[in-house]
């Protein structure tokens, strides 16, 4: 029971998730109030939908530049990806590469929305999970990677089963987070 218990809250963190990060510019803090609500669950707390949209109004400032920028990034890197592909002689490794930056972007960002506490600065977090995701915890990294690679599989397959997926990557996030923290303490 508790293990469906579980999956109903990455449900709701992954609806909540994705319809607060339309915006794009509300990427980071969607991600962060995700994560917290499925370490909420985890840890026992409260996981009401008023605490998640109170963890998200508490991840919101400062993330407004940072979301932006990776906004931007993505875009960059997909367009690069779509029209390189097609268009130039070796594009192929191109779009290659630029794949392998959008996870490597992705996998950064969930790190950094894993460890959101109050009060944290974003660019901090992301400084520290990027220096994780490097060197400080690379099979917690891969462990991301093939989260993110069962969500594009998964929605690719049937675009309703983004929602949970995305819920079930948060909670991918946050489980990593806390397994290197264990493997920090050891």
């Amino acid at each position: 029971m508790r293990r469906f218990v579980l999956f109903g809250e990455c449900l709701l963190a992954g609806l909540l998730t994705a319809l607060l990060a339309l915006p794009l510019v509300t990427l980071l803090p969607a991600l962060a109030a995700g994560c917290a609500h499925i370490r909420a669950h985890v840890e026992g707390e409260t996981t009401a939908v008023r605490a998640y949209f109170a963890r998200f109004r508490a991840a919101f400032p400062g993330s407004v530049k940072l979301s932006l920028g990776v906004a931007a990034a993505f875009a960059v890197v997909t367009v690069d990806g779509l029209l390189l592909r097609a268009a130039v002689p070796g594009g192929a490794y191109v779009a290659a590469f630029c794949g392998i930056a959008a996870t490597a972007l992705s996998v950064v960002l969930l790190r950094a929305a894993a460890t959101w506490s109050p009060g944290r600065s974003w660019s901090d977090l992301v400084r520290q999970a990027t220096v994780r995701a490097a060197t400080g915890d690379p099979s917690g990294s891969l462990l991301l990677v093939l989260a993110l690679a069962l969500l594009v599989l998964i929605t690719w397959q049937l675009l309703p089963l983004a929602v949970p997926t995305l819920g079930c990557v948060l909670m991918a996030a946050v489980a990593v987070e806390r397994r290197a923290l264990v493997l920090a303490d050891r």
